[in-house]
Order: C-alpha cells, then sequence, then structure tokens
C-alpha cells in the first residue's frame, strides 16, 4: 500500500520540499510539495529522480574492513573496532596532525554532515583539514572574512526585488544556484525579466542562463577580476559611486580609488577580450538601475584571481550602494544562527595561522588547500610528521582535486583510512574501512548551510520519510561513534557525544549577556529540550537560542522543534532584511573596503593586464542533471546531453582539424585525457569546456552505471600547482591546455 511522505531534497543547493510516494520501505515518486513555504511546488530532474538516487543497488548497505588486503562486509562492532584500533595508536605516537580529515561537497547536504564534523575536528586537535572549499568557494569565504571580519558573512542578491543582475561565472539555469539558495532560480530570472528588470550575464560559455539574458558579456576566462576592477574604476571616474546609507559603515573608499586607478577600461580590454565600451555601459547600467545585484560564483572563484574577483563582486555592490538594501544583496538570517550579538568591533579575520608542511600554504578559515594533501602524505620533509591516516567523510578527492593520479597513488601509502560512504568509489576504494549511511529517505534533513545563503528567510525540517533497514545505521550516529573510536572514548554511548554539544553550547550561551537565556542554570535548560534524539534535542536548542527562538520561554512565540514540528511544511520568516552593521566582525566595526591582504594581491592583478594566453584556455561546466561526481551512478541522471565530451567553437576545430564526435587528446599540466569533441558555438573562440566529476574507470569501485560510461577526470590535467593564493583555492578554470585530433 503507499502513502506519502514529505522530504526536503538533499540533492543540490535549492532545498526544494519533495512530496515523495512511498510503496513499503521504497521511493517509487517524487514531486514538487504545492505547499512548500520556499519551494511551492518547484523540482528540477534532480529531485523527480529522488526515488532511483534513494534506492541505487550499488549503494552500500553494511560496513567494509580491509581484511588480507580486501575490503570484505563486517559488523558495524568490527568496524568501530578497526577504527580505534588504526587511528588512535597513530595520534598517540605521531600526534594530531598526522591525521587528515577530508570533507566532500554532500556534507553540507545532510544534517549530520552540519552537525558532526566539528566535534570531530576538535576532538582530533588536527591542522590537517582539507575539504571540498577549496576547489570550489573559498575565495568567496575569504573576501567576506577580510571585507566583514566574518568568513560566514555572505550577501545574497534579493533576487525577487532586484532591477538589475548581474551574473559574472554563474549559471543558475544548470546549477540551480550556489552560494545563493533559491527554488526555482529559472522562474525568478523570468520574473525579474518579466516586470521590466535586466538580466546582464558575463560567461565565456553561452550558457542556458546567458541565452536568457538581456547581454552577455563573452569575457575571457580568467580575466573576471580585471573586468570588475574596471567597472570600479569607471564609477569613480564618472562620480557613480553613491554609498547612500551604506556610508557610514564603510572604510576605505578613497583609498580604494586611488588602488583602482590603474584599471581603466582601455586598460583591461585586450586581457578580458571585452572592449572598453562594453565595460563602460556595465558600470553605468550597474548605477543607474533603481536598485541592482552583482553575484559571481564558481567560474569566477575557481580562477588564477579568485578571491580579488569575489572581493569585486562586494565593492560593486557597496560602491552603488547596493549591498544590505531590498533588491540589492542582503545577509540572510538563518534559524539557527547563535543569537545575535550588538554591533561593535569584533576579532576580525586572518589568514596564515599555520602553513601546509610542504608547500608552505596559509590556511583559510581553518583549511589547507585539497590540492596539497597528496604531497602532505608522500612527501617527507624536516618539518612535522606526514598525513599517515585520513578520515574522508562524503569526499572523493580522486576526481574533484587536482593530478587524482598521484593523490590515488598516495592514499594507497596511508597507514589507515576511514571512509565515511555510501559508495565503493574511487577514493573510498583505498579505505581500510567504509562506514555507509543510509539512503536519504531514511535520514532526517535540516539545512544549515544553504538557510544562512538563502534568498528568503523560512525554517523547513523533515524527519525520515522511510524508517531505517534492520542493519543500517543513522548517519548521525555513524559520525557520532567514529568521534568517539578517534578520541579515544570507543565504546561509549554515542549519545555523550550531543549531550557534550549541548552542554558546551548552553554552558557558552548563559555567560553571553545579550543572549537570552543569560543567567539561568544549562542543566535546567538541557531538560527543557525536545526531540526524539540526540540530533533533534541538538537542533531544539539552536532553534530555541537563533534569532527567532523562543528563547526557553523568554519569547513565547518564537521558534522551537516542536512548533517547527507543527508545520511540515516550513514557516515563513519573511524576505531578506538589512542587517548592518550587526553582522560585522571587523577590528573597526565597519566593512573595511580594501583589506591589507587585497592590496597586497592587487600588483599581480596589475599585471596581468599585459598578458594575453597564445593557445587554448580551459573551463569547466555544470549540467542540470548531476552534481559533481556523485550522482553518475543514476542511470535517469546520465546520457542525452549530460555526457563528457569536450566542448570547442568551430573555428578553432576547423584550424585543428577536428571533427564533431571524433576523439580529442588533450595535454595539461598534470596529464592528458582523450575525449569525444563536440563541436558547437556555445563555447567562445579560444576556449574548450569538460565537464567536472567524470572519470569513474578505475578498478575496485562498485558503480556500474558510472563505470559503463566512465568519461574522463577533467581534474587530471592540472597538476596542483596553480592557486589563488589568498585562499589557497584551485585554479581550474581559465587554464592553458593543448587540443589535438587523437590517432
Amino acid at each position: 500500500m503507499s502513502r506519502t511522505a514529505l522530504r526536503i531534497c538533499p540533492l543540490c543547493e535549492a532545498t526544494c520540499g519533495l512530496t515523495l510516494t512511498v510503496e513499503g520501505t521504497r521511493v517509487t515518486g517524487a514531486r514538487g510539495d504545492r505547499d512548500d513555504v520556499f519551494s511551492k511546488g518547484f523540482i528540477c530532474p534532480k529531485g523527480a529522480a529522488f526515488g532511483a538516487v534513494d534506492g541505487d543497488p550499488d549503494r552500500l548497505r553494511t560496513p567494509l574492513v580491509r581484511r588480507d588486503g580486501e575490503l570484505r562486509e563486517a559488523t558495524w562492532q568490527e568496524a568501530f573496532d578497526a577504527v580505534a584500533a588504526g587511528i588512535r595508536p597513530v595520534v598517540e605516537r605521531y600526534g594530531p596532525h598526522s591525521v587528515g580529515v577530508v570533507l566532500g561537497n554532500p556534507n553540507v547536504h545532510t544534517m549530520a554532515g552540519g552537525l558532526y564534523p566539528p566535534l570531530l575536528l576538535a576532538g582530533l586537535g588536527t591542522r590537517s583539514l582539507f575539504t571540498a572549499s577549496t576547489v570550489d568557494q573559498m575565495p568567496k569565504h575569504v573576501s567576506s572574512g577580510l571585507l566583514y571580519g566574518d568568513a560566514g558573512a555572505i550577501p545574497v542578491p534579493d533576487l525577487d526585488r532586484t532591477d538589475h543582475l548581474l551574473l559574472i561565472g554563474a549559471n543558475p539555469l544548470e546549477s540551480n544556484g550556489s552560494l545563493c539558495t533559491a527554488p526555482d532560480f529559472p522562474g525568478r530570472l523570468k520574473a525579474l525579466k518579466a516586470r521590466g528588470g535586466t538580466l546582464t550575464v558575463v560567461d565565456p560559455r553561452r550558457t542556458r542562463t546567458a541565452k536568457l539574458a538581456d547581454r552577455h558579456v563573452a569575457v575571457r576566462p580568467g580575466a573576471d577580476a580585471l573586468l570588475l576592477a574596471a567597472m570600479a574604476q569607471v564609477l569613480f571616474e564618472e562620480d557613480l559611486a553613491d554609498l547612500g546609507a551604506l556610508a557610514p559603515h564603510v572604510e576605505g573608499v578613497e583609498e580604494l580609488r586611488a588602488a583602482l586607478a590603474d584599471f581603466t577600461p582601455d586598460a583591461v580590454a585586450g586581457a578580458c577580450d571585452v572592449d572598453a565600451g562594453t565595460i563602460r555601459a556595465l558600470a553605468r547600467e550597474l548605477a543607474a538601475a533603481p536598485t541592482a545585484a552583482v553575484y559571481g560564483r564558481i567560474g569566477s572563484c575557481t580562477v588564477a584571481f579568485g578571491t580579488l574577483a569575489s572581493w569585486l563582486v562586494d565593492v560593486l555592490n557597496v560602491l552603488t550602494g547596493n549591498l544590505d538594501r531590498p533588491g540589492g544583496a542582503l545577509f540572510p538570517q538563518s534559524a539557527t544562527d547563535r543569537t545575535p550579538r550588538p554591533a561593535g568591533p569584533g576579532h576580525g579575520f586572518r589568514l596564515g595561522r599555520w602553513h601546509s608542511r610542504v608547500s608552505r600554504h596559509p590556511e583559510a578559515k581553518g583549511e589547507l588547500p585539497v590540492s596539497a594533501l597528496a604531497e602532505e602524505i608522500d612527501t617527507l620533509t624536516e618539518e612535522g610528521e606526514p598525513v599517515r591516516v585520513l578520515v574522508a567523510i562524503a569526499a572523493n578527492p580522486v576526481l574533484s582535486a587536482p593530478d587524482g593520479d598521484r593523490l590515488d597513488k598516495a592514499l594507497g601509502s596511508l597507514d589507515f583510512m576511514v571512509s565515511v560512504d555510501p559508495y565503493l568509489n574511487e577514493t573510498s576504494r583505498h579505505a581500510h574501512v567504509v562506514l555507509p549511511p543510509p539512503p536519504p529517505a531514511q535520514s532526517p534533513h535540516y539545512d544549515f548551510a544553504f538557510n544562512a545563503l538563502a534568498v528568503r528567510n523560512q525554517v523547513r525540517y523533515t524527519r525520515p520519510a522511510v524508517e531505517p533497514e534492520p542493519g543500517r545505521m543513522a548517519e548521525t550516529e555513524i559520525l557520532a561513534r567514529l568521534i568517539l573510536a578517534v578520541t579515544g572514548m570507543h565504546g561509549a554511548d554515542p549519545a555523550a557525544v550531543d549531550d557534550l554539544a549541548i552542554g558546551q553550547t548552553l554552558g557558552k550561551a548563559v555567560r553571553e549577556a545579550h543572549s537570552p537565556v543569560y543567567g539561568r542554570d544549562p542543566g535546567e535548560l538541557a531538560a527543557r529540550l525536545t526531540g526524539v534524539s540526540g540530533p533533534e534535542r541538538r537542533l531544539d536548542l539552536m532553534l530555541r537560542l537563533g534569532p527567532y527562538g523562543d528563547g526557553f520561554g523568554a519569547r513565547p512565540d518564537g521558534l522551537s522543534l516542536e512548533r517547527l514540528l507543527a508545520h511540515p511544511h516550513g514557516i515563513d520568516l519573511g524576505p531578506l532584511r538589512p542587517r548592518l552593521p550587526q553582522p560585522l566582525k571587523t577590528p573597526s566595526g565597519k566593512i573595511e573596503l580594501l583589506p591589507r591582504p587585497i592590496a597586497d594581491d592587487l600588483p599581480r592583478l596589475r599585471t596581468a593586464m599585459r598578458e594575453r594566453p597564445a593557445g587554448l584556455v580551459l573551463v569547466g561546466r555544470r549540467h542540470l542533471r548531476s552534481n559533481n561526481s556523485w550522482m553518475h551512478n543514476v542511470p535517469a541522471l546520465t546520457g542525452g546531453s549530460n555526457r563528457c565530451t569536450l566542448h570547442i567553437n568551430p573555428q578553432d576545430a576547423e584550424r585543428l582539424g577536428v571533427r564533431d564526435g571524433a576523439a580529442v587528446r588533450v595535454t595539461g599540466a598534470g596529464g592528458e585525457v582523450t575525449v569525444p569533441a563536440e563541436v558547437t558555438d556555445a563555447v567562445r573562440v579560444g576556449v574548450v569546456s569538460l565537464p567536472h566529476g567524470w572519470g569513474h574507470d578505475r578498478p575496485g569501485t562498485r558503480l556500474g552505471h558510472a563505470s559503463a560510461d566512465p568519461g574522463v577526470n577533467v581534474n587530471q590535467l592540472l597538476d596542483g600547482s596553480l592557486l589563488d593564493p589568498l585562499s589557497g583555492n584551485a585554479v581550474l578554470n581559465g587554464v592553458p591546455v593543448e587540443v589535438d585530433a587523437a590517432s
């Protein structure tokens, strides 16, 4: 007998509400939840394929433990015994930094991934942290940290009220949005145009989003920061800069004017391959719009000047007075944010508090570049111990990081590795223990990360749609037991991890004068928490202490888990609102428009004005039915236009003797791949494009569908040496490659 159940979709950043059809323990259908307060029934092909993702027969159902060189099925007890025996002796002999932790993109798509990794890192005390952020959005975190004093303070475009939207390196019709949580992003863009607004897209490819635009600027890859700097220079030169109500909250405007004086449209036009008149028009249109927002994403982050480009996106929003105002770019207010502290100076944001052992890369936001992971494992130096043990949670860096072949070899040399992953994939195949979480329908869901980036304040939570199968262990319990195993508490009750987190949070909250529970008894507050599990009690705690919370009775009409459960389609908390100066944590208590690390990196950008790539450069691309490497094993989400091909412009194809559909060899600093060519004018002359996340051809995996049509790993063309120096982000776009017809 079939029934329906609600579930927030975890398959991309849009966080759409789904109505699942369930027969027994199997999800047989998924449609958009029309009553969802945020997504209002929108669904994309990934959400529609939720049942296929959930029921993938290649998902692991029991732990695997390596015995005599082979991974074999084991009990949960045997698996955690092996973890404790494999990791604790290494920590005790070589120290905590000999344990590396790799966190993959899916961590921000699960409730467990939001709650437990911080406790794991705190328990281990390791500085060897590597995440997907440094092949994605770390430049935005760093620029926000330097501008606002908080790496998590990322303003998002007010899509539903803006009059003018400028997108840089973003393709939300394929990605559904990123660092900007917005169900039905395509519909919101069409609504912008329908109300008379303007959409401008800057992208070297004529993407689906670019086709919708009023103006498409096919910039040379990697030149985004030059283009944005020239636009800012025009605002100063033509007296178009107008901070408006922002002015009291900003310092460094005149210093910025002087720093950008050389970046005139005429000076950057050649390097950008955009004529000076177009650059001036972009700046004038931005300044003239009643409201406007500039939004840059992965195409502007994963380049040599990723942090400078991310900084300049916000600089343009500030100079036009569009930061922190309706219709511009605003700071969301998540329901699980800590109680907002009073406005005032903070400790600010620091880079390079420590460095990687081999290449001396500075940390950013507590992380080292994932590009450096291989050398941190396979290279001995006089300073410190190499990474001997690796804990990988929902991570597949063999495909997602540069030079996967080197990392592949390095992982095979580890003393011990544990992987929390539903698949035996290109990375987890090296593990000594694999701990598989249950399918998403069998897990609760709350979006800790994406609600803090949403274009409308709202709060939603869904309990498991399907009871866990016998023998399964909840992902929250897996991570809690993992924390106990690696910190010397193996065998303790996993509830102790949640109790510890609750106790620490309440202990701090009752000491903060601005907290609604200041001066109260932590034990009494803990006893009032509700929920059927430790994770639910922690969610209840966060909601009650948050900006909309009931404060444990201080605000009777406020949020709590109990109130949220009474609203299964979510609670709308209203449109984004101006919040400055409260989010600012800089030492000055203001937006510091020209931070010292940024000023010190501008000479490098000035040098780039004289550079002209001689040959082809490579960019990535995204498909609506994909999300990095973790959906290629689902037949419904591959095939058709979602294929691993090299997009090449007809002029370049003719010059090189490349035929449509024929195999071509692509060579970069890290290696070469052979892939079918797809001749198309959707990519500009001088640029070729390969999608990310493919290359499922390594032995020892259990990915039946993905390995049947593996594609090639675009990151194998990179040797990992090209990084944005401020953020440590890998340079994945705008890198030189050679292309020739394969014999």
